[in-house]
């Protein structure tokens, strides 16, 4: 087999190695434009399980990469004069060039041919190869020269960023967040070897030219830098090596193989270095190829497997990268945050770190956050606990006068089991299971103003006496049995309306038996859905007056809060994006138009609505469509909503089209809610595929959200709030006298079954290598 190998990057020579290593008589050759020694940057960083890969794939390499390795465990956040260190991570960082001369010196033994200083531009210089690796780079002329086929997207970042390196040691991973007289600069740095430490450099475009490092060279901008982290370097140099200002590129291609090549490292996928993931994924790739070639029966199969078994694998990371490179390119919507706040919301900004594996990993650390949070649940007026503090979960809430014993919340969900809009039994089960079952609050499915109001013939309704009756004895159900306080969500179908039940096919148009519907403009849902007429002035007071009736059936009936839904493409919110509104009318256009309409009837409810009660709002912080609502226009519409005297914002994403196209996830749509919060500085809800209570701990302790919102986990275990109190020891959840011996055996056997599992994570998670390091080292005791 002869294979031609083009980048001598550590995806490349990876490769050569283990491809030879299975077949010592192939025809292996690299080629490498830049000298052998030269490489851009100073440390690379691997976490303790790629180091596990590694072993496992080439026990010679690994050894002399280990032998050069920096160990550290420790992760230090240095933030408005406070050091936060967390423990347990197991880190390794290494000379970028070391490892590219141990690998190269590898590649020679097995007897890899090594070309540098060669130029290739033309793959038909290959043309009697077998296999083609494309291991070129972020920047591959080979992924350009074939992108009608590779079909690659480029993200360029807005932050910029610079790479430099200091003799300054390092005994921990050490995040900077340095306020300055033009705004924040951060820095990423670590130690890679003895008197050795990479240096990353980052701030936004604005602070970037306020500082007025656009104009300066590398010298220029390291002496910059070195005064505003000359607090911390203490006297050491900041050294350069092509440290130019950048922007990312967050690369991803649509396909990494044509015939017999195929794109390696980063000239198929980038990933942000704020998760130091770039070598690792670049060396993975490289195994992933090399086990496919062994186990596949042609080089065509084998790049088939590659290429699909790999992607998973690599997206997963990409959106790891995502979302930290997102968090630190808004940094400045946390700069205000209690220090201790900040420096967790750093350590789970990626969404790899929960809150319980850290508590595991960092117990001192956890218990400083909890401690926290409750501090400020105290400042708030509640007399919590502050020195034996529940987990933020189990602390309460309130909204005007209302008073909310956790942060579980119910999230609305359709039923679709009503009668002509009148709930049955099995609504009074359901929320009444529910909240009997702890959760802190339960939202009320979208609950529809008129008739032809209803998404589904199944839908509940609150238009007449026959309906308040039923919901009344809902809601009494839940005052008198449970400590759960219960919202009212009103909405209207608008266009997505006389649709089939949900399992006879959601969003569809009924067969018989619909009814007239209206949205914004004249638009239909599906291509054969019903056109719906586009509302008038007449209709909309008709429509508002109906919001208006339905929300004083609501107080009537006993609710404790009132939600307007304005959002998922039903009527309020076709008129707030500007992919359902196409009205040219002061109702259209511009934003403010666009929300003009929605704003009327919430300004309506909340005139009616008890002023000591709460109201929120339900919105689509997105699309997830081209030319549809942002996350700066939620920003933007949460605002707008505040002004008119919103409690809450609940933020949820896109059905506003057909053809969006959500990113999904765990808690996929929290980080819209914590732009919300953070920027619009609104309370607000998060939902979307949250389903543990270790999630939610997460998502609240950093600040992304004030309730969170669980929808299916609670369709499967009305008890998940109860079950979660117990788990972390929070006895004060209401629990209905008939029940209780129920909750005392759950709160026993809790506690055993958490002591048990924490022991087995720990005795089953390995030693760090910075852990086995120092007790090589560690003197014997004297006999």
């Amino acid at each position: 087999m002869k294979v031609a190998i083009i980048g001598g990057g550590p995806a490349g020579l990876y490769a050569a190695i283990l491809l030879k290593k299975q077949r010592p008589g192939a025809d292996i050759t690299v080629y490498e434009r830049n000298r052998a020694d030269d490489t851009f940057g100073f440390g690379v960083v691997f976490s303790d399980a790629t180091l596990d890969n590694f072993e496992k794939h080439d026990l010679p390499s690994y050894r002399r990469i280990t032998q050069e390795f920096a160990y550290w465990d420790d992760i230090a956040v240095h933030f408005r004069g406070t050091v936060h260190r967390v423990g347990g991570n197991g880190f390794c960082g290494c000379s970028r060039q070391k490892l590219l001369l141990i690998l190269q010196q590898r590649a020679r033994e097995l007897g890899v041919n090594l070309h540098f200083e060669v130029d290739i531009d033309d793959e038909f210089r290959f043309a009697d190869a077998d296999l083609i690796l494309l291991a070129d780079g972020i920047n591959s002329r080979f992924r350009e020269k074939h992108v009608h086929h590779f079909q690659p997207e480029v993200d360029v970042r807005t932050n910029i960023f610079a790479w430099m390196g200091s003799t300054k040691p390092l005994d921990a991973f050490t995040f900077i967040f340095q306020e300055t007289e033009w705004g924040p600069f951060i820095a990423h740095a670590y130690q890679y070897e003895a008197g050795h430490s990479t240096w990353i450099f980052e701030t936004d475009p604005k602070t970037f030219e306020r500082a007025g490092l656009a104009g300066l060279n590398e010298s220029q901008s390291a002496a910059r830098m070195g005064e505003i982290f000359g607090w911390f370097l203490d006297g050491h140099q900041l050294l350069t090596n092509r440290s130019m200002w950048r922007n990312f590129p967050m690369v991803r291609s649509k396909r990494w193989v044509k015939d017999n090549m195929v794109l390696l490292g980063d000239a198929k996928a980038s990933a942000h270095f704020s998760i130091g993931s770039g070598t690792k994924l670049a060396m993975e790739d490289a195994i992933a190829l090399a086990e496919a070639v062994q186990n596949a029966p042609s080089i065509e199969a084998a790049l088939g497997i590659y290429e699909h078994g790999r992607r998973e694998e690599v997206e997963k990371t990409q959106h790891a990268a995502d979302v930290s490179l997102v968090w630190f390119e808004h940094v400045d919507r946390f700069w205000d945050f209690d220090p201790v706040q900040f420096a967790f919301g750093v350590m789970t900004r990626s969404k790899a770190i929960t809150y319980d594996n850290l508590k595991l990993r960092a117990p001192d650390f956890v218990a400083e956050v909890e401690t926290s949070f409750a501090r400020r649940v105290r400042e708030s007026g509640f007399d919590v606990d502050t020195n034996k503090p529940m987990v933020p979960l189990f602390q309460p809430f309130r909204l005007r006068e209302l008073e909310i014993a956790n942060r579980a919340v119910v999230s609305p969900m359709c039923m679709y089991s009503a009668k002509e809009g009148v709930p049955t039994d099995f609504h009074l089960v359901h929320y009444g299971s529910r909240a009997i079952g702890g959760a802190g609050l339960i939202f009320t499915e979208m609950t529809c103003v008129s008739r032809d109001a209803r998404i589904t013939p199944g839908c509940a309704g609150l238009w007449n006496d026959k309906q308040e009756a039923v919901w009344q004895r809902i809601v009494d159900f839940v005052h008198v049995n449970s400590a759960a306080k219960i919202c009212l969500q009103l909405g209207h179908a608008g266009r997505k309306g006389a649709t089939k039940l949900m399992w006879d096919g959601i969003d569809r148009p009924l067969d018989e038996g619909g009814w007239e519907v209206f949205s914004a403009s004249p638009l239909p849902y599906f291509p054969d859905s019903q056109v719906p007429r586009e509302l008038d002035r007449a209709r909309m007071d008709a429509m508002k007056d109906a919001f208006v009736a339905a929300a004083e059936r609501g107080e009537r009936c006993g609710f404790d809060m009132l939600e307007l839904h304005c959002a998922h493409g039903y009527l309020l919110a076709s008129f707030i994006s500007p992919l359902t509104n196409k009205r040219t009318d002061e109702y259209g256009g511009s934003l403010p138009n666009r929300l003009r309409f929605p704003l009327e009837v919430f300004e309506a409810l909340r005139a009616v609505w008890p002023s000591h009660k709460p109201m929120s709002v339900r919105i689509s912080a997105t699309d997830w469509a081209e030319g549809g609502i942002t996350g700066d226009d939620a920003v933007a519409i949460a605002r707008a909503f505040a002004e008119a005297g919103v409690d809450l914002v609940d933020v949820s994403t896109g059905q506003t089209v057909r053809d969006a196209q959500p990113i999904y996830g765990r808690m996929f749509q929290t980080p819209f809610s914590d732009q919300v919060r953070n920027e619009a500085r609104v309370a607000t809800m998060c939902v979307g595929n949250i389903t543990t209570a270790d999630q939610a701990n997460t998502i609240l302790a950093a600040g992304r959200a004030d309730l969170v919102a669980l929808g299916r986990p609670h369709l499967v275990d009305p008890f998940f709030t109860l079950k979660a109190a117990a788990w972390y020891g929070a006895d004060g959840v209401f629990c209905p006298p008939q029940y209780m011996p129920g909750k005392e055996q759950i709160f026993r056997n809790s506690v055993r079954d958490r002591q048990d599992i924490e022991e087995l994570r720990i005795k089953a998670k390995p030693k760090t290598r910075a852990e086995l390091k120092a007790e090589a080292t560690k003197p014997l005791a004297a006999e």
